[in-house]
């Protein structure tokens, strides 16, 4: 790498570990939706917090779901003590709530951690699970950074797992057991990271990474890994999923998403 890509490189590690620093206290949001038994985990991406997920889990509330969306250290250590916090936290605060049956919907690293401790720990209570960019294949953005200067201090022990290599995470786990939606995106708004993948991507992961074995249903839509969390076509597609185990038949034809003019309910915020 020569000195001005390491430039580069450590002004984005810089950038990204300053918008994650309100991360670093734990905490739940948990909202309880009267008489309803149903309720949903929400967690966020590597470097985030749960506002990233406010808007789902607001959408999700006006959909009939009681919600916990957890906020966790993702840069806290490996993936093996992250996954049990993470994903216990979300289940407890559930199921205070009086929830017999709890779904989940996750942001790239935060399928990761609930694949990981569903076979450490299966769920007996667990309902279907919604993955927005997921790395379940890895990322070859990893495998490329993760010797840079300033990497491990911005990724963590956990970023650091999520390679395509045999002893990365992803590939130490198995086919799920679980009733999975996983949704890609096609869009970015890092160029220089979509350099590195060999594949259409979403800026982090590639489409065909998103993918896993044991899967239910699969939708692409055009939206950035940072932004898909925003979109009002994710939103409704998450929403029918948890209700029917299946996305919406007529946005699977609008595998461009946001490149397509006039996709109803798609906001151009969520289009990055």
């Amino acid at each position: 790498m020569d000195r001005q890509d390491r430039k580069i490189a450590c002004a984005l590690l810089l950038c990204a570990a300053l918008g994650a620093s309100c991360a670093t206290e734990p905490r739940t949001r948990v909202s309880a939706v009267a008489e309803s038994n149903e309720c949903v985990v929400l967690l966020h991406g590597l470097n985030r917090s749960w506002r990233a997920m406010r808007p789902m889990a607001e959408f999700l509330q006006e959909a009939g779901f009681s919600t916990a969306n957890v906020d966790y250290p993702s840069q806290a250590g490996p993936v093996e003590e992250i996954a049990p916090m993470a994903v216990g936290t979300g289940l407890r605060e559930c199921r205070a709530t009086g929830a017999d049956r709890i779904h989940f919907v996750t942001h790239s690293i935060g399928g990761i951690l609930l694949r990981y401790e569903q076979e450490q720990t299966p769920i007996s209570d667990l309902g279907r699970v919604v993955m927005l960019g997921p790395p379940n294949q890895g990322s070859e953005v990893i495998d490329i950074t993760q010797n840079w200067p300033g990497v491990a201090t911005f990724g963590g022990e956990a970023g650091l797992q999520l390679g395509t290599g045999a002893d990365s995470i992803p590939s130490k786990l198995g086919p799920v057991d679980f009733e999975l939606g996983v949704i890609a995106g096609t869009g970015t708004i890092n160029i220089w990271m979509s350099a590195m993948l060999p594949d259409e991507d979403d800026g982090k992961v590639t489409v065909a990474a998103t993918q896993v074995d044991g899967m239910d249903d699969f939708l692409v839509v055009g939206n950035s890994h940072h932004y898909i969390t925003g979109s009002d076509v994710v939103f409704r597609n998450t929403e029918s999923f948890l209700k029917t185990g299946r996305f919406i038949d007529a946005d699977k034809t609008l595998t461009a998403g946001c490149d397509e003019p006039g996709v109803p309910g798609q906001s151009t915020f969520a289009c990055f």
